[in-house]
């Protein structure tokens, strides 16, 4: 499961709850396009801020209009004891396997890291992904830590933050990981200006904030660095250059979450405070962007 393009949607929403028929609506452009699995509740699902019930809607969502693609929720929180009622939460609802990452208030140690990972995998029934993400846990895993967790019961993926740029380099990463790994772990890249990178230097899977919004062109970056067409799959990232500059800048969230406004998928606004999306010069810089990937690569 935790291979090919994993695209993570929004969870569209405003101040008086979540937008159900948006979110629907990007849930069956992920469907249309046969993503390899369809990721909720990560960051770009906004996870961290709504309460229990909403997450539990937002998994019988995205299981309801899933047509056989399996949904990997994210089940993050600050308390182990949260994380383990949204695992139960979610295998209840049907999904196919779930996404961790361990958040904190306070600074983790790799004990309790580790501590985390193993009491919720005992509870688990379906496959867990590491979500290994130090610019928003603040936290670090050493390559050792993360193949101590991947022997855990039912971790099967481990979501690495980017890889370097230059592609020796970034082979070398990932072997040099995999050697710490059971064979039954993938790894799977994320960061979108790394997805193509990540693949052609070895990685199973890309978790793709883009691809959550346009899975078709995700795709075929993905299918061609899967096939070997290193080349091919770079070139086509390249094009994307300038929106992988836009994810830098500004993030990756609220360049996703402005152009579902802008063209209509959503409404606006569609993040929860005090998130906003891009200011009005920011917004002219993503249109014109916009318009010319239009152009150039049939973007929608």
């Amino acid at each position: 499961m935790f291979t090919g393009l994993s695209a993570f949607p929004l969870t569209p929403m405003n101040e008086t709850g979540i937008d159900e028929v948006a979110f629907t609506r990007l849930l069956k452009r992920l469907t249309s396009a046969k993503v390899d699995s369809i990721g909720v509740l990560g960051s770009t699902g906004s996870y961290v801020y709504l309460s229990r019930e909403e997450r539990l809607r937002v998994t019988q969502l995205a299981v309801e209009y899933s047509e056989g693609i399996p949904i990997v929720i994210g089940i993050s929180a600050l308390r182990t004891r949260e994380v383990r009622q949204l695992a139960e939460d979610a295998q209840k609802a049907g999904a196919s396997g779930v996404l961790l990452a361990p958040v904190s208030y306070q600074q983790l140690t790799d004990i309790e890291v580790y501590s985390l990972y193993e009491m919720v995998s005992k509870s688990l029934s379906v496959p867990l992904c590491v979500y290994d993400n130090p610019t928003t846990t603040h936290f670090r895993f050493s390559d050792e830590l993360h193949g101590k967790i991947a022997s855990l019961q039912q971790v099967r993926s481990i979501k690495i933050p980017g890889v370097p740029n230059e592609l020796d380099t970034a082979k070398e990463r990932v072997k040099q990981l995999r050697t710490l790994l059971p064979r039954d772990v993938t790894i799977g890249v994320s960061g979108d200006p790394y997805g193509a990178t990540g693949l052609n230097a070895g990685c199973d899977a890309w978790y793709s904030v883009l691809g959550g919004l346009y899975p078709d062109i995700c795709l075929g970056i993905t299918r061609a660095a899967l096939a070997g067409l290193s080349e091919s799959a770079d070139n086509q990232s390249k094009r994307l250059e300038p929106l992988w500059q836009m994810f830098q800048k500004y993030g990756s969230l609220r360049v996703v979450a402005t152009i579902a406004g802008m063209q209509g998928l959503t409404d606006t606004p569609n993040l929860p405070l005090p998130l906003q999306g891009l200011d009005e010069v920011a917004r002219q810089e993503l249109k014109n962007i916009l318009s010319i990937l239009k152009n150039e690569i049939s973007l929608p």
